[in-house]
C-alpha cells in the first residue's frame, strides 16, 4: 500500500474518533442529561477537557492533516509537494499523539478516582479510596444520591474515552512511521 493511501485511511479513521472524544466530553458536561449542575457538582476531570481539547482537536489536526497528506493538496505539486505534506503530516501526528495520551491519562484519572457526587449528605469523590474497585461493585453505584446515575453516565463515557484515546495513540503512531516513510521515500 502507498503510504499516502495509508495516510489517507488513518486520517478518515482519527476524524470520527476525535468526533466522538468532543461529543463524549461534553456529554460528561451534563450528567443523566440535565444542565442544572454546576462546576461544584461535577469532577475535575470532567472540567480539564481530556475529551475535548486533547482527544479531540489535538486529534482532529492530525487527521484532516493526514487526509490532506494522501491526496493533492496546495503544498506543491509532483514528489517534493508530496513530502512537504508528508513532512507536515509527521508533526501533527505528534501533536496528535500528545493530545491523544493526555485523553487518554484524564479519563483514566476520572475511571479510578469516580464521579463527584452526593453521598450521605456530602458532595465529594466518595470512591476516591477505592482504587477503582467500585467499578467491579455495582450495588455501590446507586449510593450516589445526585446527580440521578451519575456512576452509570462517567464510567460509560470515560471509557468510551479511554477507548477512543488507545485507539487515537496507535492510529497516531502508525501515522507517524507512515509519514516518515513519505518524507524519504516520496508517496508511493
Amino acid at each position: 500500500m502507498c503510504t499516502g493511501k495509508c495516510a489517507r485511511f488513518v486520517g478518515l479513521s482519527l476524524i470520527p474518533l476525535s468526533l466522538i472524544c468532543i461529543v463524549a466530553n461534553a456529554l460528561l458536561l451534563v450528567p443523566n442529561g440535565q444542565i442544572t449542575w454546576t462546576k461544584d457538582h461535577l469532577s475535575l476531570q470532567v472540567w480539564l477537557m481530556a475529551g475535548f481539547i486533547g482527544g479531540g482537536l489535538m486529534v482532529l489536526c492530525p487527521g484532516i492533516s493526514a487526509v490532506r497528506a494522501g491526496g493533492k493538496g496546495c503544498c506543491g505539486a509532483g514528489c517534493c509537494g508530496n513530502r512537504c505534506r508528508m513532512l507536515r503530516s509527521v508533526f501533527c501526528s505528534a501533536f496528535g499523539m500528545l493530545g491523544a495520551i493526555y485523553c487518554l491519562s484524564v479519563s483514566g484519572a476520572g475511571l479510578r478516582i469516580g464521579p463527584r457526587c452526593l453521598m450521605h449528605g456530602s458532595w465529594d469523590y466518595h470512591f476516591q479510596h477505592t482504587a477503582g474497585s467500585y467499578l467491579l461493585n455495582r450495588t455501590q453505584w446507586s449510593s450516589c444520591a445526585q446527580p440521578p446515575r451519575v456512576v452509570y453516565w462517567n464510567v460509560t463515557l470515560f471509557s468510551l474515552l479511554v477507548a477512543a484515546s488507545c485507539l487515537e495513540i496507535l492510529l497516531c503512531g502508525v501515522q507517524l512511521v507512515n509519514a516518515s516513510i513519505g518524507v524519504f521515500c516520496g508517496d508511493c
